[in-house]
């Protein structure tokens, strides 16, 4: 991994910086963080402006309508938008980090053709349906049914926690399409509009008091065989795929956000005093070696997996497990520095702080993550 940058990658930040002063500067101001409807139409606005400059999907494959571009003009973007506080990918994250690429990935030439394009532009928004009440971290035991029927699968069951449903167009949905098969066999990976009848969503407040998640009842929903991606009962195997970019890039740009947030972390606790407590320093200097390491290892990933075809490798594993704990260590930082004022959750940091406690759950739980690093990368034998 070279870590210097070419004549042509400098040329291509400064593009992009002076891309991003001009155009930050002409967005409406940010919505309600509780209104996810108006958020919707926030990032998906801010989606069309990277689309329309050419920016959307730039690590994507040309074939799957990206621009192509190497891991370092990637993360050049991703460090860039972020130090000019430019609007992450919000409400479209489903669709541009996790189901896309999968699409992109997996899927059929007419399904890359029919979903690509609208997750680029900022025309549809995905959430995911994959956690179920009784199969959270043990997601291979999931039971909602899928029964062929023609043209269809009929759709019967729960999923919970499914991100964005409320405000969705579609859903990467998992379903058992085997029952009498092993439990990590016989399942199927559906893309599933979220209009169909037989749909019930409700939101669940989380403890910031948000509703970016919800529960989603399924009676009988059909869903068409078209919407298959890959084959069936091929379904696990596609999910890997899926959960390989949630854990290996999704979070890349949420790094340098973090090291962004300990910079002004720093200067705040200067200027307030906290500085001149000999433990608040070195949590702080503990914490930039833990986000600098995190960033390389970043490159790391997202290198490697340019590398091999564009989805990333168990490494993902290793970062999301550290990220986790990394990232709640920046926020119970920040309580100490801001002292009393961190109950107030109108305060910089406080909301953050409440929604960095769910990271060692989300995205696969920091238990689920030391078994796929203990078995798949140090070798060591399956526990019983």
């Amino acid at each position: 991994m070279d870590l210097t940058y070419t004549d042509e990658e400098e040329a291509f930040r400064a593009r992009l910086r002076a891309w991003l002063a001009v155009t930050l500067a002409k967005l409406p101001p940010k919505p309600d963080p509780l209104d996810w409807p108006a958020r919707r139409s926030y990032d998906t606005a801010w989606q069309r402006m990277l689309y329309d400059a050419g920016y959307a999907g730039l690590h994507w494959p040309e074939a799957a309508g990206g621009r192509g571009a190497t891991p370092t003009q990637h993360l050049i973007y991703l460090e860039e938008t972020e130090k000019a506080g430019a609007p992450y990918v919000g409400a479209n994250f489903v669709g541009l980090l996790h189901a896309g690429p999968t699409i992109a990935a997996e899927g059929t030439p007419e399904q890359r053709a029919r979903w690509l394009p609208p997750v680029l532009r900022g025309d549809e928004i995905w959430c995911q349906g994959f956690s179920e009440p009784d199969a959270g971290s043990d997601l291979a035991s999931l039971r909602t049914r899928a029964v062929r029927d023609g043209d269809d699968y009929v759709v019967t069951g729960s999923k919970i926690w499914t991100s964005h449903a409320e405000v969705a167009d579609w859903c990467e949905l998992l379903v058992r399409t085997d029952p009498e098969s092993p439990k990590h066999r016989g399942i199927t990976w559906l893309a599933m509009p979220m209009d169909a009848p037989g749909i019930t969503v409700r939101p669940l407040r989380t403890l910031a008091g948000s509703a970016e998640f919800a529960e989603v009842f399924l009676d009988e929903v059909r869903v068409p065989v078209a919407n298959r991606v890959g084959a069936e009962n091929d379904g696990w195997r596609v999910t890997m795929v899926t959960l390989s970019f949630e854990r290996g890039t999704a979070f890349v740009g949420e790094v340098v956000a973090c090291r962004r947030t300990l910079t002004e972390l720093a200067a705040t606790a200067k200027r307030n005093g906290t500085w001149d407590d000999p433990a608040i320093r070195r949590r702080l200097g503990l914490l930039n070696a833990e986000f600098t390491a995190l960033w390389r290892l970043t490159q790391w990933n997202v290198s490697e997996s340019q590398r091999v075809g564009g989805v990333p490798g168990v490494g993902g594993s290793v970062f999301k497990l550290r990220y986790s704990h990394a990232r709640q260590e920046l926020y119970d930082t920040a309580a100490h520095v801001l002292g009393p004022d961190s109950l107030d959750l109108d305060r910089e940091w406080t909301l953050d702080r409440l929604s960095s406690l769910s990271y060692t759950i989300a995205a696969g739980t920091s238990q689920i993550q030391r078994n796929i690093v203990a078995e798949r990368i140090l070798g060591l034998p399956k526990g019983r």
